[in-house]
């Protein structure tokens, strides 16, 4: 008997600290895992304190495991564009540092194009104007610490979650309540 392999994909999304782009995907349907970490530096490593110092260049991202036959990387294109400001450089709210970067590490031609178009559009239908999301190539990924896993959902009446992720989260929720884990 043969058995079908779920397919699975990786797409790596930096829009702020990656507590608040976490929990914006953790219950999207099709997203198998969301995994807090470190890319776009120039250091071999990464680590939370080497990483907030500025001195590595890596940005704050998520690492998004999803099935491509249940939910599209349009679909996490829309969900990443609606959950942080892309039009600020270096800073969400009150996190502020180039590891606070809008960006976007693709894997391939294809999601580079996709990713490209998404800008484009959203820029001709006045949705965002002047967007500063970096468009770059996928290197590595390097996980954050144990203690920045889904930390929203094991810290909910933190004061940073309570006030900052979870308007984010519900207001994701209301606008595109298709796309989640009822």
């Amino acid at each position: 008997m043969l058995t079908q392999e779920k397919i699975t994909k990786n797409a790596y999304f930096g829009g702020g600290c990656f507590w608040c782009i976490e929990a914006a995907f953790e219950d999207l349907n099709g997203v198998v895992e969301v995994i807090s970490g470190y890319s776009g530096g120039s250091e071999r490593t990464a680590n939370y304190k080497d990483v907030c110092s500025g001195n590595t260049k890596h940005a704050e991202i998520c690492s998004i495991t999803y099935n491509p036959e249940i939910i599209t990387f349009e679909i996490l294109l829309e969900v990443f564009f609606l959950a942080h400001d892309p039009t600020t450089l270096n800073k969400q709210g009150n996190d502020v540092g180039t590891h606070y970067r809008s960006v976007i590490f693709y894997n391939d031609d294809e999601e580079y194009a996709k990713t490209e178009g998404y800008i484009k559009t959203l820029e001709n239908n006045n949705i965002y104007q002047n967007i500063k999301t970096e468009i770059v190539a996928f290197e590595q990924f390097y996980q954050a610490e144990e203690c920045h896993q889904n930390y929203f959902q094991l810290n909910t009446n933190q004061s940073y979650c309570a006030f900052v992720i979870n308007p984010k989260v519900q207001k994701l929720r209301k606008m595109l309540s298709k796309y989640y884990v009822k």
